[in-house]
């Protein structure tokens, strides 16, 4: 929705709660993180809403304050977290299994990680087909399952005391599914959560509790959560925001950085091959053929939106793009990702590009997590609803209008998100054009 300039934004005040369906190796991440920021035993690293500033004016006047600063953002002691998981462990437990931090870091906040236990998750083992959940609750359709979440979120809600909350799903990856009758309008759709049609996955039925209770949600994953016709139409009645989908952390990350730079200096693509290795719970459900499509789908599209063949045939038409994702125990939670790239230049010469990336998957998305549940709780506070293109930044697979394709470049999405900040504060947008300098 259009959101007039300089227009009023509620303050922060009161506590947020952050919901997190899936309590794994991200989520345990990002809340034993928050709280070593908060007992400042650790530097918020990677969060632009924590360490990020942006620009006001022109260069000459030297205002560039933090963000933090700019937007009337949740402070970090007023967030309190909470979740499901289809696993009973404590998030100390949680995150110990994870193995992604060490156990001096988790000893130091365990206590407070030891306090949060998860609530009883939604499981359907068709569409995680890796796991075997064993703390999930029972229902007689999947409505009865959403109004059980729905509950789940007003005791959680009068429980901490809380002035309102967001949710953001740091669960699994799903098997690929693509949006069906049941998801065309709302009404069909809760006909069909009724019926507990099988198009309709576990992440959607979070979503919909979520959407339902006027929490903001955004999508993880690249599953079939909320980029359909029913749940948009489901967050404009409820005046809810919603983003998504997928985190884009190593590998895509990379493509979103290096690929403006090829089309911006006119150099030529022939292929690009992609390859990762990881363990953990997330290498493990990506082990499964159809979870792994989900994966690809989102990871596909990143080049073929930043290059755009068909306006530079000459340059990207046809060119080869190959994504694989292998399971590999011993890695845990240190994915690596290895891509070779073929370029040309200059006469047609052909060039070559390496890259390995060793990177640590919880690490990169952490901060996502935090800066997505700040923006969400603000914009939700500005009076804005449904799609939230501005947040494209944090995501693989960015959602948009339909017939509206998304920008998946970094920096264009950057500037998108900073300017959009510039505009609910009054203040005049950034182009870059530099000409008033001169005059």
């Amino acid at each position: 929705m259009s959101i007039k300039k300089g227009t009023d934004i509620r303050p922060a005040t009161g506590k947020l709660g952050v919901l997190l369906p899936g309590m794994g190796a991200v989520a345990t991440t990002f809340i034993a993180g928050v709280e070593a920021v908060r007992r400042g035993h650790a530097k918020p690293i990677g969060s632009l809403t924590q360490l990020g500033t942006l620009r006001l004016g022109k260069r000459t006047e030297n205002r560039a304050p933090k963000v933090s600063e700019f937007v009337p953002l949740a402070k970090l002691d007023d967030l309190c977290f909470g979740g499901w998981d289809i696993f009973e462990d404590n998030a100390y437990d949680a995150a110990k299994h994870a193995g992604v931090l060490t156990k001096e870091d988790l000893d130091r906040e365990r206590g407070f990680l030891e306090s949060i236990r998860p609530m009883a998750g939604v499981f359907e083992p068709s569409y995680v087909k890796k796991l075997n959940g064993t703390h999930i609750k029972s229902g007689k359709s999947k409505l009865d399952l959403a109004e059980q979440l729905i509950a789940d979120i007003a005791d959680f809600k009068k429980k901490n005391g809380l002035d309102r909350c967001v949710a953001v799903w740091c669960g699994s990856t799903e098997v690929y599914k693509q949006p069906t009758e049941v998801h065309s309008t709302l009404a069909k759709f809760e006909k069909g959560l009724a019926t507990s049609d099988e198009d309709i996955a576990p992440s959607a039925i979070y979503a919909y509790a979520c959407v339902k209770s006027g929490v903001p949600y955004a999508n993880g994953a690249p599953n079939l959560s909320v980029d359909f016709p029913a749940l948009q139409e489901l967050a404009r009645d409820r005046q809810v925001p919603l983003c998504g989908k997928d985190f884009k952390t190593g590998q895509t990350l990379m493509k979103t950085i290096l690929a403006p730079g090829f089309k911006a200096r006119y150099l030529g693509l022939e292929g690009w091959y992609s390859t990762n290795i990881l363990g953990n719970r997330d290498g493990e459900v990506l082990d499964d053929p159809e979870s792994f499509k989900s994966k690809e789908v989102s990871k596909l599209g990143v080049l073929e939106h930043i290059l755009q063949p068909h306006l530079y045939p000459d340059l990207y038409k046809d060119f080869c793009h190959v994504v694989r994702i292998n399971y590999y125990p011993p890695r845990g939670d240190n994915k690596e990702g290895w891509d070779n790239i073929d370029i040309f230049g200059w006469l047609g010469y052909k060039m070559q590009i390496k890259i390995d990336f060793l990177c640590r998957d919880s690490i990169l998305a952490a901060p996502i997590v935090l800066d997505l549940a700040l923006f969400m709780d603000l914009a939700q506070r500005t009076g804005m609803h449904g799609i939230q293109e501005w947040l494209s930044f944090y995501f693989k697979s960015p959602m948009t209008p339909a017939g509206l394709y998304p920008e998946h470049d970094l920096f264009i999405q950057l500037m998108k998100l900073k300017n959009t900040l510039r505009h609910l504060r009054g203040e005049e947008l950034i182009t870059h054009l530099g000409t008033e300098y001169y005059d």
